[in-house]
């Protein structure tokens, strides 16, 4: 008899909705989740599921072990918050002054717990066993390195690997299943504009740092204009600029940093070398210096053909009530590490509701959801997980 996960979801409604809401107003920063881990790691021991704590610092591993012998699932969810003061007026507002979660990490986490509490209800008919993967800091890219460096990935690999981002882009009910490329790679780079600096109203005894920048910033732009195939998909982002001290001083130097998102690995050598050559070349015609850094990037995340048709196939059981789409996303995420080793997919499940106003994107202080993805979430990637332990893979 067919297993109705989406029915046992629901009844877990109030459940997934009170831990999403708790874990909303207690939000942790990168490798700071002490709190979501210990909640998380004591769930899963109620469960009765293996347990590992501590792993890449604060990240948690619970094992579900079916009846039989099979395959291994594993489940990512990501646990940290953002570093943003939340404007929200909701009774489930972050009590932590200057964090928020403010991209639905909240919510992966209350969805992953609420799988592992069906699935274990259901254990006695599944032939294998889901690997369920609590990884701390995401917005830092770094989590999802340091779980595998502590054996993430081991004892017992991975067969297949799965996780869901909710997305505010789509609306409850829709789901983007992308065979290939669903989130783009990512690096991030600092420029310092070094000039001569000197009194405001003789700026022809200077090089100013400040009109260097500006014509730097500019000229970066002709990268995604004129050094990217149009047929391909780059953005190249200033998100700081930092220089000067008073309104009459040009000062010595200026400091700005960005990032650049891509799908096609192949590109990140030309962007990053266009990104110094242009740097370097303007800040010289400007009488400046230019020093172009590169921080540590992370690569895109692709889903693998098969998988994403499995997961449609899965998701057309539900009728009307969830329509698939396959729509990109230009954000990054780490999660692209699990999946290299093994046929894996990473789905951006719909949690915009226009209606109520729970549509802010992802980084906003008025990010919110709309909860009904909770339960929905909780059922489609049960019976997912279920179709490949109870298939046999």
């Amino acid at each position: 008899m067919a297993i109705d996960f989406m029915a046992g979801a629901q009844s877990l409604r109030d459940e997934l909705i009170a831990r999403r809401r708790d874990f909303h107003q207690h939000p942790e920063l990168a490798f700071q989740e002490h709190r979501t881990a210990g909640i998380v790691a004591d769930e899963l021991n109620q469960l009765g599921l293996e347990v590992q704590t501590g792993v890449g610092q604060t990240g948690v591993i619970g094992i579900l072990e079916g009846a039989d012998d099979g395959p291994t699932v594993l489940y990512r969810a990501d646990m940290d918050a953002l570093p943003i003061q939340e404007e929200n007026e909701t009774d489930y507002i972050s009590k932590a002054p200057g964090k928020m979660h403010a991209c639905g990490h909240d919510g992966h986490t209350a969805i992953a717990l609420g799988i592992a509490k069906l699935l274990s209800n259901h254990r006695g008919e599944l032939s294998g066993r889901v690997k369920f993967v609590f990884q701390p800091a995401e917005e830092q890219g770094r989590g999802a390195e340091y779980m595998i460096a502590d054996g993430a990935l081991e004892s017992p690999a991975p067969d297949f690997c799965l996780g869901i981002h909710l997305w505010n882009d789509l609306e409850v009910g829709k789901v983007s299943v992308v065979s290939g490329p669903t989130m783009s790679g990512a690096g991030v780079f600092e420029i310092t504009i070094t000039g001569k600096g000197g009194h405001g109203a003789m700026p022809h005894q200077t090089a100013d740092p400040i009109v260097c920048a500006a014509q730097v910033i500019v000229a970066l732009q002709s990268i995604v204009s004129r050094n990217v195939d149009p047929l391909d998909l780059v953005v190249i982002t200033i998100g700081a600029l930092h220089g000067g001290s008073a309104r009459n001083i040009i000062p010595q130097s200026v400091a700005f940093s960005g990032s650049f998102r891509l799908f096609r690995e192949e590109s990140r050598e030309m962007i990053k070398t266009r990104l110094r050559e242009i740097s370097e070349g303007v800040a010289h015609a400007m009488g400046c210096r230019a020093d172009v850094d590169f921080g540590l990037g992370i690569g895109p995340v692709i889903n693998d053909a098969a998988v994403a048709a499995r997961a449609r196939d899965v998701f057309a059981r539900f009728g009307d009530a969830v329509k698939v789409v396959e729509q990109p996303w230009m954000a990054s995420e780490d999660v692209g590490l699990f999946m290299q080793r093994n046929p894996s997919a990473y789905l951006l499940v719909g949690s915009a509701n226009h209606a109520q106003a729970l549509d802010y994107p992802h980084h906003h202080p008025r990010y919110d959801i709309d909860e009904a993805v909770l339960p929905m979430s909780v059922g489609l990637m049960s019976a997912l997980i279920a179709d490949y332990l109870q298939a046999g893979g």
